[in-house]
């Protein structure tokens, strides 16, 4: 595909309606407010950009709604990226993106989608200043633990199975996570899995049962019991409340 001709037609008409972009530094200094986590700062942003949000943006599709989940996707991405690339577990970033994402694509509206981006800023934002205040406190081998437990969520996972692929042995292993962490490596393990079917629950519409099936869960009554003790109220109360907060 041949882009020379329709570039340069674009940019006569950007040219003629005086059309500016943002500013790079500008648009990226914002960025790294997200990953500084520093969520009062991204939350002014926002508020900034939320006024007229599509000021200094190029048009990536003629339909309103489409072209603002693209924006969102975008943003996504580059979120992602730029949060991986300062330690946040790769699945982490990349699993909170695509809940965004697919949130995004069945939203009614232009307004809801940018709501969903300014959502997902200060959710990233938030991720990243909990990294940073606990990072410099875990070592590599807690780090790569860490990691292989975001990406095997879906897996039933036992702590001889991390000690082993770290090459030590279950017992000291145990002792350095719970000493770095605060918590034992299955209560850390469930946290994850709870943290991650209560974003599921509020931004996506799988069934409970197919929530507690892609987390690993025994069966749909032991998840029930186990996001009850944490969250302090079932799956499907969690879920209705989340719906009111969104109605209301």
């Amino acid at each position: 595909m041949n882009t020379n001709r329709e570039l340069d037609y674009r940019l006569y008409l950007q040219r003629d309606e005086e059309f500016v972009r943002t500013d790079v530094r500008k648009e990226f200094s914002r960025y790294e407010a997200i990953v500084s986590g520093d969520v009062a700062q991204v939350k002014k942003n926002f508020e900034e950009v939320r006024k007229d949000f599509f000021a200094g943006k190029g048009v990536l599709s003629q339909n309103p709604l489409r072209n603002s989940i693209y924006h969102l996707v975008v943003s996504m991405a580059v979120i992602a990226r730029m949060c991986v690339e300062a330690g946040l577990p790769h699945s982490e970033a990349y699993t909170i993106s695509d809940i965004y994402i697919q949130s995004a694509d069945v939203s009614k509206s232009v307004d809801e989608v940018i709501d969903l981006i300014g959502k997902a800023q200060v959710d990233f934002a938030e991720r990243m200043r909990k990294l940073r205040k606990t990072a410099g406190a875990y070592s590599l081998y807690v780090r790569h633990a860490i990691d292989y437990i975001y990406d095997h969520l879906h897996q039933p996972l036992k702590m001889e199975e991390l000690a082993k692929a770290e090459g030590l042995s279950p017992g000291y292993f145990s002792k350095l996570f719970a000493k770095e962490v605060g918590m034992t490596v299955k209560a850390y393990i469930l946290s994850v899995k709870i943290r991650t079917a209560a974003n599921m629950l509020e931004n996506l519409d799988y069934s409970i049962s197919d929530i507690s099936y892609s987390l690993g869960f025994s069966s749909q009554s032991a998840f029930t019991t186990a996001f009850k003790q944490q969250m302090g109220c079932t799956p499907a109360a969690y879920r209705s409340r989340q719906d009111y907060i969104r109605m209301h």
